[in-house]
């Protein structure tokens, strides 16, 4: 049989690759929109139409099966009408990359399993903390921001703990006392975090923002001085450097004075403007980051990495020993190796690092501050198409690649718009012509470009306009027919 990965198979694998490959090139030159346009119901029969029961296909038909299911089906982010979450077209050198790890399978928990794979991610670690601008920093790759951040509350979790009961609390009363400190505007895994955590329903105080949504230091210092007077314990400020919806960035050097005044761990969430650390124009919207004491990246944001790639980011590696744990069959406490283990969640953790490493050797580290400053100027062009179109209402201005927006010509009211938000939405979706996605600012919905496609054009999202304003006429002409219930299910 060999159908395992060796060398009596290895000649099939390289058949059963370059069939693959060439068919995944194909759709790449004939894609011709983002997404199928098959409905829920059409792909759900298709699915169910599979039996996982019976006998092999083979590996070429089960292949083929495969490109027929999500090759013709999936969501395909490197066309330029795909504009509607934080996904990004990848590097080639990277998906080559995913190819050697998929084929050697190391796995980055402990040395004897990855050997030089844990030291290139080190190295990768090293290079990062170098770039944030920590003087002698440590981290560890993870499976995403949610993950990264979610390790960083932890360790300042800890460490607020072991403070509080070096100064006489029992390790349950310091636990109740904890607040982290954040905005509205803060990634929704920070609650998440707060509840996997332990902490209490009040755990989380979300501290007021400015007009665009960004962390205001006078609230925050107030918060803090609040939080000491009530006996309660700040461990941690979770600031954003790049959120979700608006793309803006918390002044992040105000808030460290603030943290260091208060003495508190400052956490920087810079899972989408991570990129701004290898922008050649406009690293110094970051300016600050280098006084956090944790740090959030996803490369496969900003750095055009293939899911998945993260890293949590720490200035004191001491701080990751909160999370170390010794196994005598896997990283004794008298191991000389450098296991990675001892600095992360998980245990089996892929070497995410490789297609990362690929990328920076292949393009350079400005080469690809170029590719995401490219995203940045062209979504500072589209604002300003919009704010200049009588039919589309632009809702703010960003400081990375979203753009907020609504269709409204002179005679739609308030409410309509609103209405009308989800439902364009929903057409470009189904018709699978393109993608935009919505959201809610200042208790009003919107629609949301998100753009992180170098080689998207000026003309190209002017085509993804030009289907949200015929979406939004033809529901405006028919807007008797579209109901409350009808808007509420979407």
């Amino acid at each position: 049989m060999h159908q395992l990965l060796s060398a009596t198979s290895a000649d099939r694998y390289v058949e059963a690759m370059r069939e693959t490959v060439d068919r995944l090139a194909g759709r790449l030159r004939d894609t011709a929109q983002p997404f199928s346009g098959a409905s829920r119901a059409q792909l759900q029969e298709l699915v169910d139409a599979v039996d996982l029961d019976a006998d092999g296909l083979g590996t070429r038909s089960a292949l083929r099966e495969a490109d027929d299911l999500v090759g013709e089906h999936a969501v395909w982010f490197h066309h330029p009408a795909y504009a509607a979450h934080l996904n990004c077209p990848v590097a080639v050198p990277a998906v080559v990359a995913e190819a050697i790890v998929a084929a050697v399978n190391p796995s980055l928990d402990t040395y004897d399993q990855s050997t030089i794979g844990t030291l290139m991610e080190r190295k990768l670690v090293d290079w990062t903390c170098g770039r944030i601008g920590f003087a002698a920093g440590d981290g560890v790759f993870t499976s995403g921001g949610t993950q990264s951040n979610l390790q960083a509350l932890l360790l300042a979790r800890e460490t607020a703990i072991a403070a509080r009961v070096a100064a006489g609390d029992s390790r349950a009363d310091a636990a109740r006392r904890l607040v982290i400190v954040a905005t509205a505007s803060s990634h929704f895994s920070v609650q998440k975090s707060a509840r996997l955590l332990g902490l209490g329903d009040d755990a989380v105080l979300l501290v007021r923002t400015d007009a665009r949504g960004r962390m205001d230091p006078a609230a925050l210092a107030g918060a803090l001085d609040t939080l000491a007077a009530i006996d309660r314990v700040a461990m941690c400020v979770v600031a954003t450097a790049g959120t979700t919806d608006r793309g803006c960035l918390d002044p992040l050097a105000l808030i460290a004075d603030e943290c260091d005044r208060a003495g508190v761990w400052l956490h920087v969430d810079a899972a989408y403007g991570c990129g701004l650390l290898v922008s050649p124009t406009r690293r110094h919207l970051l300016d600050g980051i280098e006084r956090a004491r944790s740090v959030t990246v996803d490369f496969h944001k900003s750095f055009f990495q293939p899911v998945s790639s993260s890293a949590v980011l720490v200035s004191r590696p001491e701080d990751l020993r909160h999370v170390t744990w010794h196994a005598d069959y896997l990283n004794p406490a008298d191991a000389e190796e450098p296991n990675q283990v001892d600095k992360s969640l998980q245990t089996t953790r892929r070497f995410d690092a490789l297609k990362l490493w690929t990328t920076l050797r292949a393009l350079g580290a400005d080469g690809i501050g170029e590719m995401f400053d490219a995203v940045l100027d062209l979504a500072a062009r589209v604002h300003d198409e919009i704010e200049r179109d009588v039919d589309l209402e632009l809702v703010g201005r960003t400081e990375l690649s979203t753009v907020l927006f609504r269709y409204q010509p002179v005679d739609v009211t308030d409410a309509q718009a609103d209405r009308l938000v989800p439902l364009v939405r929903r057409v470009l979706f189904e018709s699978g012509r393109a993608a935009v996605a919505k959201t809610v600012v200042d208790g009003r919905p919107c629609l949301k470009l998100t753009l992180l496609n170098p080689e998207t054009t000026l003309d190209d999202v002017r085509a993804v306009l030009d289907l949200v304003r015929g979406a939004g006429a033809a529901l405006v002409e028919g807007d008797d027919l579209v109901t409350a219930a009808e808007v509420g299910a979407l």
